[in-house]
């Protein structure tokens, strides 16, 4: 194999593995020189892995000795496992782990040939090899051969002029403040600039109501921007620096658990959700921001297939003299990460909880607003020095307000995405760094939640957290497989990090 090839698999191995062992596993004897070896329920086959925050180089015991797993026999093994688990195949998704692994070893090779960035935050950005991990498949990109979508792959740095399409002002939905469109071009009379992401023109040119929208008049062809879009983490949002602006697209490709269109039903529970979410910060005390989603413009008949959102840019709201990054790119790691500059990890880890946690836990209490917090939706400012002063976070689409969903829904949904998804691989990525540290990063963390609670006794969700001996981790891994996984999500009991140990038996010895 070559070295992209190696790197891949033990890139795409990761993700898979976590998702095995978190779902479908229990341990099987104690840890023995860094290696943990782990019983799958189902099977009763046994599992090696190289153990820590990032678990690797799986083994099998078989034939009397352990054999190495590279990442397609793992594969094999976990649908093997939820086989039996579930009585059920799932053909495409393991397809889909297959083709995760692909796209990670074409991003490797494209990486090689293209230069990153200056600015630190698109790097982080675009930082995201890995990607999701706890996903099986994070980085599936709809099945299509690299050529079709490595141009518009963030990962490989892609800029890239928009579409440009004009919809006749009859056919033109606006709902919010969608007029920073217009300053992106110049539709003909009687028409309003549509943006487009151009990889979703090329993916529904042949769909038959697109024809005829173009046939009847209701889009015309206006061309491209004379300046290139920026892809961000989410590959379907990119950045105009020309006007510091976030637009959101629909695209019809299948990324982690769903096609990711922008369906009619999300984006009026983001239209609803956007300003309650934006209320809940302004009245929130600390350095936190909220990047509000303006409004969007669509075509009518096509309302899923060429929605634009307008997403407010980070300028405005970030602290003077302060560098966002992603805080997804701080788990996986990247070139200039603020990570690389910490020598005392405990200070840099309590100035993260508290830009992160108050404001979210505040949000909850005062409004009953969940932001899906979780590391892709969570930006960091850090100062000169490379310290987190200021949370913030963004996508209405994922947010909930009580009485959206049940008061206990909306509250798992924040455990799950602050704490298993976000505090944890933050965390995890610290204890890599700084192993003497590591021990006192979770102490530090329920410190951050008991000044919470003694504030708000109110909210006794808070402090029934600190004594739960489990949190609820998303269990992407099984929801994927029984189709659930954007729709109806299982969850898998999760270690609490937070709780306090119990203290020894006195034995009177």
């Amino acid at each position: 194999m070559d070295t992209y090839a190696v790197a891949a698999d033990e890139l795409a191995v990761t993700p898979l593995l976590n998702c095995l062992v978190r779902e479908a596993t229990d341990p099987a004897g104690e840890p023995r020189a860094g290696r943990a070896t782990r019983r799958l329920r189902y099977t009763g086959r046994l599992l090696r892995v190289r153990a820590g925050h990032r678990p690797s180089e799986p083994e099998l015991w078989a034939g009397g000795a352990w054999r190495p797993l590279r990442h397609a026999a793992l594969v094999d093994l976990v649908a093997e496992e939820m086989r039996a688990a579930t009585g059920r195949p799932n053909d495409p998704l393991t397809a889909q782990m297959a083709a995760s692994r692909t796209v990670v070893e074409a991003l490797l090779a494209a990486r090689d040939r293209a230069t990153p960035p200056d600015d630190p935050w698109l790097r982080s950005e675009q930082a995201l090899v890995m990607g999701h991990p706890f996903h099986p498949s994070p980085k599936a990109r709809g099945g299509g051969p690299p050529a079709d979508w490595l141009r518009y792959a963030p990962e490989a740095y892609a800029r890239f002029p928009l579409a440009l399409l004009g919809v006749r002002e009859d056919a033109a939905i606006d709902e919010g403040d969608a007029s920073a469109l217009d300053a992106l071009g110049e539709a003909p009379p009687g028409y309003r600039l549509l943006p487009v992401h151009p990889w979703q023109l090329e993916l529904t040119s042949r769909i038959p109501e697109v024809r005829a929208a173009f046939a009847d008049g209701r889009l015309v062809r206006v061309g491209v921007t004379p300046w290139e879009a920026v892809a961000t983490a989410s590959v379907r949002t990119v950045h105009v620096p020309a006007r510091d602006l976030f637009l959101k697209f629909s695209l019809d490709v299948r990324i982690t658990n769903d096609v990711r269109r922008l369906w009619r039903g999300e984006l009026r529970q983001a239209r609803h959700n956007d300003p309650l979410v934006a209320a809940a910060f302004r009245e929130t005390d600390g350095p936190v921001a909220w990047l509000t989603e303006r409004g969007h413009r669509t075509v009518r008949g096509l309302d899923e297939t060429f929605p634009v959102l307008v997403r407010d840019g980070l300028g405005a709201h970030l602290l003077p003299g302060t560098t966002a990054v992603l805080a997804a790119a701080l788990a996986e790691g990247f070139d200039g990460s603020p990570l690389d500059r910490v020598t005392e990890p405990s200070t840099w880890w309590s100035a993260y909880l508290s830009c992160v946690v108050p404001p979210l836990l505040e949000a909850y209490a005062r409004h009953g607003v969940v932001v899906e917090c979780h590391l892709q939706n969570t930006l960091i400012a850090v100062d000169a020095a490379g310290t987190p002063v200021q949370a913030v976070f963004r996508d209405a689409e994922g947010s909930r307000v009580i009485p959206q969903m049940s008061r206990a829904d909306a509250w798992r949904r924040l455990v799950y995405c602050l704490l298993v998804n976000n505090l944890a691989e933050v965390a995890g990525a610290l204890a890599d760094r700084f192993p003497e540290a590591a021990g006192a990063l979770w102490p530090a963390a329920r410190r951050e939640f008991e000044r919470f609670a003694a504030v708000r006794d109110d909210i006794p969700e808070v402090t029934e957290l600190l004594s739960a001996p489990t949190v609820p981790g998303k269990a992407n891994l099984l929801s994927s497989w029984l189709d659930a996984g954007a729709t109806e999500p299982r969850y898998v009991p999760f270690p609490n990090p937070l709780a306090t140990l119990p203290e020894p038996a006195d034995t009177g010895r």
